[in-house]
């Protein structure tokens, strides 16, 4: 089993890691967690004991694998949110460690060898979409996609997202810089260690299980490395690091005013007494918006945080591929593009999505050879044989046959749902609202019902909160409920 080895200074008086030293090998597999979509994240770390609630997300992610599939536009939704795609995933698969186990090299094409639909062969990520002839696409196809051009197994041309040869520290709260005397100065001097003796020189090799730790402490845990390495959990407070205010962060986030475009709207069941809103009452659009953060990397979430703390160290390494000098360390002058505004992967955006994250566009072309066992790759615009060879077409996995890029979502109209504070998603059941509201012991005369537009803005605000929050729906809209909404009395519709 591969493993990486990294050299820690560990203060041996408080039982705490300061830094690590490591090469490319380390900080790509660090730098990968940017780019992994949260449905991944959570799918990941699922195994791991105990498993540490990442806000809401746990939440969502869990709904959709216990809501039926017939609420659903296809087979495919539910599998495409419990498994998305990265968009990197043709850099991450040159990793050391690989740490993703979602197989993106394998497609599925119609069983008709001669179907074609308007000269182009419709081809799946996922087995049994229907083709637009109306057969399943249950042909197994296996497409050898490139590596990047920028990384390679030579010893100077290593890395993936960093460079070759060049060896960086890493502080147990994920900032990552690169190696020099100054730096790991400035570590020991920030956690007050001033006595040279109690440091310690220590050597971990560490595999896919404690990188899978080290992901899920980055997201809940200051202290990740020390976590991990060390096994202890109770940990001290960095000094001069403010704790999380989810006020603060929701400040950064409302400074963007909401756009009109892509609005949906949802009601709400608000507690007047406690000033929390005990649910929601949903359309498919409010909800289609809900399970596509699954769908989100990570390094798109804290882009849309501006700055804003995480409950964890993410946001550190987040600011670390900010500082990082791209032309010295980076492969390319597209990485940090990639880290720090990732995109999701083709096929999983959908029409009025209030948050409007673009898709990775896959520039490459495949050509279906019926008389070949193999699928000749090509990047030419005309197929190589004339006219002969019909393009693979990529479907829309979100519909049964083939339409747009950017097709409808990933639920069915007219379906209604109901959504808990912590967004549990349920379909619809007016029992169990009563229910919902008896647990929470929460009298008919102390709740009252507004509808509230969720546009870019609620959008952006409700992805942070559903990140660090357990309570969602109360710190995206109860902060700024519009003064001059329609509220209705529930006795009294």
């Amino acid at each position: 089993m591969a493993t990486i080895s990294l050299k820690a200074s560990v203060d041996k008086k408080s039982n705490r890691v300061v830094f690590v030293e490591s090469d490319e090998l380390f900080v790509d597999i660090l730098f990968s967690f940017l780019t992994m979509p949260m449905g991944t994240i959570i799918h990941l770390i699922s195994n791991l004991s105990p498993t540490n609630g990442i806000g809401c997300m746990n939440n969502l992610y869990k709904s959709v694998e216990n809501i039926d599939a017939m609420y659903f536009r296809t087979e495919a939704c539910k599998d495409m949110l419990l498994h998305p795609h990265n968009a990197a995933a043709a850099y991450c698969k040159s990793l050391k460690l690989k740490i993703d186990d979602i197989d993106t090299s394998s497609f599925f094409c119609c069983e008709s060898c001669h179907c074609t639909q308007s000269g182009y062969k419709l081809l799946s990520h996922y087995k049994n979409v229907y083709c637009g002839c109306g057969r399943p696409m249950s042909s197994n196809l296996n497409l050898a996609c490139p590596a990047p051009s920028n990384s390679g197994s030579d010893e100077r041309n290593r890395g993936v997202f960093v460079k070759g040869l060049a060896p960086f520290v890493v502080s147990d709260y994920f900032q990552v810089m690169p190696a020099s005397i100054s730096a790991s100065i400035a570590l020991l001097t920030k956690l007050g260690v001033m006595d040279t003796s109690n440091i310690e020189e220590r050597i971990f090799d560490i595999g896919v299980t404690e990188v899978l730790e080290l992901l899920q402490c980055s997201l809940v845990s200051r202290t990740p490395l020390t976590e991990v390495l060390l096994a202890r959990k109770e940990v001290p407070e960095l000094r001069n690091e403010d704790s999380l205010q989810r006020t603060s962060l929701m400040r950064e986030i409302s400074e963007h005013q909401s756009e009109i475009n892509g609005e949906t709207s949802v009601r709400l069941v608000v507690c007047k007494s406690k000033k929390v809103i005990c649910c929601a009452e949903a359309s498919k659009d409010f909800v289609d918006l809900l399970f596509s953060f699954l769908t989100i990397p990570l390094g798109y979430l804290m882009n849309e945080k501006h700055g804003g703390q995480s409950k964890g160290s993410i946001h550190h390494l987040y600011d670390s591929v900010i500082d990082l000098d791209a032309p010295k360390y980076l492969k390319s002058n597209d990485i940090k593009e990639i880290l720090l505004n990732p995109k999701i992967a083709p096929g999983y955006g959908y029409k009025n999505q209030p948050l409007g994250v673009k898709e990775a566009v896959d520039n490459q072309q495949y050509y279906y050879d019926w008389n070949s066992s193999n699928i000749p790759l090509r990047t030419e615009s005309k197929s190589p044989r004339g006219s002969t060879l019909p393009l693979l077409s990529m479907m829309d996995p979100k519909s049964p046959y083939k339409e747009g890029t950017e097709g409808d979502g990933f639920l069915l109209d007219p379906a209604m749902f109901t959504v808990s504070d912590d967004l549990v998603v349920t379909p619809i059941s007016a029992v169990s609202e009563l229910s919902l509201l008896e647990k929470l012991k929460i009298p008919f005369n102390d709740i009252y019902v507004c509808e509230v537009q969720v546009g870019r803005e609620e959008a952006s605000r409700l992805l942070a909160a559903s990140f660090v929050s357990e309570s969602a729906l109360t710190d995206t809209f109860l902060r700024k409920m519009p003064k001059d909404a329609l509220i209705s009395d529930v006795l009294k519709e």
